[in-house]
């Protein structure tokens, strides 16, 4: 498998018997309110920018709930590749004969090598393209998502949600720096271990901080307390996938989430929250994990289940 198609997939890279390490390097350029002097910046400017992002994908995914959460969809506009992209990039299969709409193009890649000829790296969703010149502006998720917020502000709608609560976000930080190592990858790292040895550290670091959850979770709704916040988003993405794929797919399977009492109730809280279950799609998730992931499923033989009714019981958080 060559790291070109490790990258397509999720950006995980490693040599054999190693443990799996994501490729960080993003394109860093920034969408802002007042454009920085010396810099790359672009413009905040209403429909002039295509949010790129596969509803399969968990980075993505957090990209979609967090623009329908501000209520940001008639000032940028969206695109949505197909679950089972090929090695080479991201591709447009569910729109009308494989070409995005708007950006006229069938791979995602079109509009990475528009801005930098020859891309080295992965191409990755989310990603955000200015309409006017094709390019790619950035893919940089966690920013993309946090500059929504506080950049995109002006165009917000009326009782938007505050992800970012000025009194809790130093903690909130440090509370999604430990969800995005040790949960939000720690499941790629349990899924793409090159070694027995790989395998069990990441498999115990991953339940640790499951755990962890599932003790803060028992004495607070949300990550931050009463109110939804961005902390609840990144992890949300992973545990709406948990059961479905990374329980079996991924050999997290110590327990199910729904055999974790606070951390089920709390991801149904979520679900039946508008802006998250709305924009789940299983099907698309099972498809492109049991699809593209050819070594770890040689057949791509995608399972029936779980049953996804399970998700709109009552939660019993309010």
């Amino acid at each position: 498998m060559s790291e070109q198609e490790e990258h397509s997939k999720g950006g995980v890279y490693s040599s054999k018997g190693k443990e799996y390490t994501r490729d960080s390097r993003y394109i860093e350029t920034r969408i802002m309110a007042e454009p920085r002097e010396g810099t790359d910046d672009y413009p905040v400017e209403p429909n002039r920018y295509r949010l790129i992002a596969a509803y399969a994908c968990p980075w993505a995914n957090r990209s979609i709930i967090v623009r329908d959460l501000l209520g940001l969809q008639d000032v940028i506009s969206m695109g949505n590749p197909g679950p089972t992209h090929d090695a080479d990039s991201w591709t447009f299969d569910l729109d009308e004969g494989g070409v995005d709409p708007v950006l006229g193009i069938a791979k995602l890649k079109e509009a990475y090598e528009k801005r930098i000829p020859g891309y080295p790296r992965g191409i990755t969703v989310p990603a955000i393209v200015d309409e006017r010149t094709g390019e790619v502006v950035t893919n940089n998720f966690p920013q993309i998502t946090e500059d929504l917020y506080f950049q995109w502000k002006d165009f917000h709608k009326d009782g938007a949600p505050n992800l970012w609560p000025d009194d809790v976000r130093e903690e909130m930080e440090e509370v999604m720096q430990r969800i995005y190592t040790e949960v939000n990858n720690g499941v790629y790292r349990c899924g793409f271990a090159g070694s027995q040895e790989a395998y069990d550290a990441a498999y115990e670091r991953l339940w640790t901080a499951m755990d962890w959850l599932e003790e803060r979770l028992g004495e607070k709704r949300y990550l931050m307390g009463d109110s939804i916040t961005e902390a609840d988003i990144r992890l949300f993405t992973t545990l709406v996938r948990f059961d479905a794929v990374y329980h079996g797919h991924f050999k997290t399977n110590r327990n199910k989430l729904t055999e974790m009492p606070n951390l089920w109730g709390y991801a149904r809280d979520l679900y039946q929250t508008p802006g998250f279950g709305n924009n789940v799609r299983a099907d698309e998730i099972k498809a492109h994990y049991y699809v593209v992931h050819t070594d770890l499923n040689p057949l791509s033989i995608i399972p029936g289940g779980p049953d996804l009714s399970v998700w709109e019981t009552p939660h019993g958080r309010g």
